[in-house]
């Protein structure tokens, strides 16, 4: 009887845990015909929002980063920040090699593009919500970014 059942793909859950690692999710589930295989972190954001210093330090490197990111944002005026308007993948330039859009202490207008998310295979420009001086760069090129996560500043 123990024949007729297909074995665990050992090859599929990798590739899960890998997309976690790469996509800084925390849970990921898959479901094909009969068979259905979730794979998490043991982390979660709740630890994130624990206002101890200590907890950063004591934490995997994709919530530490999540840590150090909030009380750096909030002690800014929040009319500054440029934040993610959806999930996805940060690009600073058009292109591989390309010049960066923007870079600390450039001045920006209106409507210019700051930089670009990647979602869903389509490229998105993230336009300046105000002209102004870009004080502060908060993401790297080629990361993932969530929703609402700090951009840029714009002072």
């Amino acid at each position: 009887m123990a024949d007729k059942k297909p074995g665990i793909d050992e090859a599929l859950i990798r590739n899960l845990a890998n997309i976690l690692n790469e996509t800084d999710l925390t849970e990921i589930e898959v479901e094909q015909d009969d068979l259905r295989i979730r794979v998490s972190r043991a982390g979660t954001t709740q630890y994130v929002q624990a206002p101890m210093m200590a907890a950063p330090q004591q934490m995997a490197a994709p919530s530490a980063a999540a840590v150090s990111a909030g009380p750096v944002v909030a002690a800014r005026n929040p009319d500054n920040v440029v934040s993610a308007p959806m999930v996805g993948t940060v690009y600073m330039a058009s292109a591989p090699g390309a010049r960066a859009f923007i870079e600390v202490g450039a001045m920006v207008k209106e409507g210019q593009t700051l930089l670009i998310i990647e979602a869903m295979k389509t490229m998105n420009q993230i336009p300046a919500p105000k002209s102004g001086k870009v004080t502060e760069i908060l993401i790297e090129d080629g990361r993932p970014v969530e929703y609402g996560e700090a951009l840029v500043i714009i002072e």
